[in-house]
């Protein structure tokens, strides 16, 4: 089985690798439905999504017309102010076809001046609690891609009780000393204050660079299976957070396999052998 944490104080007993619906961006609803067998069979219990994610709500959204919501189900607004941003989860909602999502998240908030925006007047953090008041939604994150987004993470946490964040997190990634430094100073927070960890991009490669793209993923991807084990059994290995899986529903097989593997965390000598036998980088520097 997969394993379990509880999603910080919302009490959800999520799956700790979780299903991220990026990989639904322009996916044939018949390959979505596959998909979706696939996860509820390998008991995944939480699904991100996000309105910017393509198709991915609609898709989704007409599988839940079919089958009712049967997992923790998250979703996004990219928008920064509060009509805008409320106007955009009430469409979610529609297109999901709920009428309350588990959590709603601000998405991307790592730039300025985006992020004076959201916590501004009218900004969409007051959208957001407005959702939550009126039952839209049940608990409130917020996200961000980059190395600045642990740093965007503190401010957020110091302006609002939010339930989760997401950020990304790989052996590569933690090479950074300032992204390092920042990410753990994100995770005591966390700890401190039960706040959900969720990462992202556990399996990258590298950039795409001049090697010709054959995945939906926007980076490089690990791709042998005995790679991909060893890149998510380290993110696993810490056993605060949650790893979201990658935008590729190709992936998604090998992705569930080495989730049902999860023993132990690699050690650095292991990783440090990965990434120079395939040469990796990370993907924000």
């Amino acid at each position: 089985m997969i394993p379990t944490l509880t999603f910080g104080c919302t009490g959800h007993q999520s799956t700790r690798t979780i299903f991220g619906a990026a990989a639904f961006w322009e996916t044939p609803q018949k390959e979505v439905d596959a998909t979706m067998d696939l996860i509820l069979q390998n008991g995944i219990n939480h699904v991100d999504t996000a309105a910017s994610y393509g198709l991915a709500e609609q898709v989704l959204g007409d599988w839940i017309r079919r089958h009712g919501k049967q997992f923790f189900l998250a979703t996004k607004t990219d928008q920064r102010t509060k009509q805008t941003a409320y106007d955009q989860i009430r469409r979610s909602l529609d297109l999901l076809h709920v009428d309350q999502v588990d959590m709603i998240q601000i998405h991307a908030l790592h730039e300025e001046p985006d992020w004076s925006t959201a916590f501004g007047p009218d900004g969409v953090i007051e959208a957001v609690i407005q959702a939550r008041d009126e039952g839209l939604a049940r608990f409130i994150g917020v996200t961000g891609h980059g190395v600045p987004v642990p740093e965007f993470h503190l401010r957020s946490l110091a302006q609002f009780d939010f339930d989760a964040v997401l950020l990304p997190y790989s052996f590569m990634m933690m090479q950074n000393q300032r992204y390092a430094e920042n990410f753990n100073k994100v995770l005591a927070i966390c700890k401190n204050r039960n706040i959900a960890v969720q990462t992202i991009k556990g399996i990258t490669r590298s950039p795409w660079n001049d090697v010709q793209q054959n995945h939906t993923t926007w980076y490089r991807p690990l791709e042998d299976q005995a790679d991909i084990d060893l890149a998510m059994h380290w993110v696993l290995g810490n056993p605060q957070v949650f790893l979201n899986t990658a935008g590729d529903i190709n992936l998604l097989p090998s992705i569930l396999a080495s989730a049902h593997r999860f023993e132990s965390r690699p050690t650095e000598r292991q990783m440090l052998d990965l990434g120079e036998r395939l040469k990796m980088e990370p993907l924000f520097k």
